[in-house]
């Protein structure tokens, strides 16, 4: 099966798409990952790449398309695989609808993670990041037992930028002028499932899993 996945930040597409995945023995491919890779291994792409994000420009999406191109030629994503943070864009998506038809295959399904906005600002805005180790913690979710000191190695807690409301706010809006069209984009070919994020996490599973069946039947 060859899936996407959507959702404004804070929709848990990550966590998601490990699940889903793995449930569907098929590569989870994030933009991240492919960028990652192409750097690290100093391809033409990743170079190319990295002289952008040295700019501190956004990276052409002619770039991204041909890693994107690359990485679903990999034998392990011949069969199938799951898109997180690809398509962004309407123009990507167009990108990706030929590359799939030029190798005889089609996009089955994009699966939209539906949250409202005042619960993304509530997960979000809710974390909070140890100074010393690391790792996220949540003043709802996952709460240390001392306020603004890490459990794991007893250093500061902070709130990042990213993670401030203002900041948040500004990403949703990003979401709804760039990414948001996708939804009507994959609604006018039939392939558009939503699926209620909000809940914890494994019952989102589940609805993702379940409406996976019922496509499949």
């Amino acid at each position: 099966m060859r899936l996407v996945l959507v959702g404004p930040p804070g929709a848990g597409k990550g966590t998601q798409a490990e699940f889903i995945a793995a449930h569907l023995s098929v590569p989870k491919i994030s933009t991240g990952d492919i960028f990652r890779a192409n750097v690290s291994q100093a391809t033409q792409l990743g170079l190319e790449a990295k002289r952008y994000m040295d700019a501190g420009g956004l990276v052409p999406d002619e770039v991204t398309i041909n890693m994107v191109r690359g990485r679903l030629a990999e034998p392990d994503a011949l069969d199938g695989f799951l898109l997180d943070g690809f398509p962004r864009t309407v123009p990507q998506a167009v990108a990706l609808d030929k590359m799939l038809t030029d190798s005889g295959s089609t996009l089955d399904l994009v699966l939209e993670l539906v949250v409202d906005n005042d619960e993304v600002i509530r997960r979000l805005s809710g974390r909070r990041t140890c100074r010393g180790c690391g790792k996220i913690w949540h003043v709802e979710f996952d709460a240390p037992k001392n306020e603004g000191v890490c459990d794991r190695c007893g250093k500061e807690l902070y709130q990042r930028d990213d993670d401030k409301p203002e900041t948040i706010a500004e990403r949703l809006k990003v979401y709804a002028r760039d990414t948001a069209p996708l939804i009507d984009y994959y609604g006018a070919q039939s392939k558009l499932v939503g699926i209620d994020a909000e809940g914890p996490v494994e019952d989102v599973t589940e609805r993702a899993i379940d409406a996976l069946r019922s496509y499949s039947a």
